[in-house]
């Protein structure tokens, strides 16, 4: 079990008791200019973190929504822009209570993402369950070729008579080798 000892010269400094590079990478990669104004500047931001991945019917975006219900989120697409927005809580804290660690972060976040131009807008859905949201939307059924029958045209018959008995009776001509394509033509 660890003990937490209370430090008697509290500043609102971040200490650090080893360095870590990738840590100090996260920080500068969190940096926003226009949060520096805000007095909430000490307070960690939310972002969620999403999977996007493409399959053979359309394309799926997952995302990790810890603590968040679904009336907290809003997904829309306008255009080809999906747009995923939200806000999580921060916990409620009564006066007196000390905290020796406050790393969980709450607030806004809005994340867009640009859609190729093969989506479906009709064909969208999204589920949460277990503070993952997961939105999919099709693909627009792409233009299937058309298979165009090549063959010979059908053949003529002539009434050909003047004659007795069966002489008027009607006779198959065929066209001679290669003529297919001009007859057809002038047909």
């Amino acid at each position: 079990m660890a003990l937490l000892a209370k430090r008697q010269n509290q500043t609102n400094a971040p200490t650090r008791t080893h360095w870590d590079p990738f840590e100090v990478m996260q920080e500068m990669m969190r940096f926003d200019p226009t949060r520096a104004s805000s007095p909430f500047w000490g307070d960690a931001e939310f972002i969620p973190t999403f999977d996007v991945k493409e399959t053979k019917d359309g394309y799926v975006f997952k995302g990790d929504l810890p603590g968040m219900k679904e009336n907290d989120v809003e997904v829309s697409l306008n255009g080809n822009r999906l747009t995923i927005s939200g806000t999580r809580e921060n916990e409620r804290s009564d006066e007196g209570e000390q905290y020796y660690a406050h790393e969980r972060s709450y607030g806004s976040f809005l994340r867009t993402f640009t859609l190729p131009d093969d989506v479906d807008a009709e064909k969208v859905d999204a589920e949460f369950e277990n503070g993952v949201l997961a939105v999919r939307i099709a693909k627009k059924a792409a233009a299937q070729p058309k298979k165009i029958q090549v063959g010979r045209k059908e053949v003529q018959t002539r009434q050909l008579g003047g004659g007795k008995g069966g002489e008027n009776a009607p006779m198959t001509v065929q066209p001679p080798a290669g003529k297919e394509k001009e007859m057809g033509a002038k047909a």
